[in-house]
């Protein structure tokens, strides 16, 4: 059962921290497949937006001090649909291979998520708010993970 709030949606941002340059050949499995993965999610039941650079990703986007490190930020219609989207289908199988492709980031947490008003896109400075929030305070109401959840102040 989906349990949408009503004025609000799901912001959530995941970090990837690359193992090489994404023109690396090493990178190919991920690169290759990217569009295809993004479009799969904006095709979703409850997908709504998605932060999007020149490179039609977000892979361009610097927002934390490391060059390799990039961010994954959309918006989606409640919780449910975002754990759809993530953990069935073909993005699945992408999750299961995300260590040949990056490396773990022991100072920030992979997955932020918080609620937003209907119709207001999270910013990037929002990315950093909530994600160091989140690594600082652990999950609250401002910030949190599909494990801690909270549901929408206001």
């Amino acid at each position: 059962m989906t349990v949408a709030f009503e004025g609000f949606h799901l912001a959530e941002v995941n970090l990837a921290k690359a193992r090489h340059e994404m023109n690396d050949p090493r990178m190919a499995g991920f690169v290759d497949n990217l569009d295809r993965i993004n479009t799969l999610g904006d095709e979703s039941p409850g997908w709504v937006w998605r932060y999007q650079d020149d490179s039609g990703a977000a892979i361009d986007t610097q927002v934390f001090d490391d060059p390799l490190m990039f961010i994954n930020l959309t918006v989606w219609e409640s919780m449910e649909d975002l754990r759809a989207f993530t953990v069935e289908g073909e993005h699945v199988g992408f999750l299961r291979r995300r260590l040949e492709w990056f490396d773990r980031i022991p100072a920030l947490p992979m997955l932020t998520m918080w609620w937003i008003r209907a119709g207001t896109p999270p910013t990037l400075d929002d990315v950093v708010e909530r994600v160091h929030h989140l690594r600082d305070h652990g999950p609250t109401p401002y910030a949190f993970t599909f494990k801690d959840h909270f549901p929408p102040e206001g």
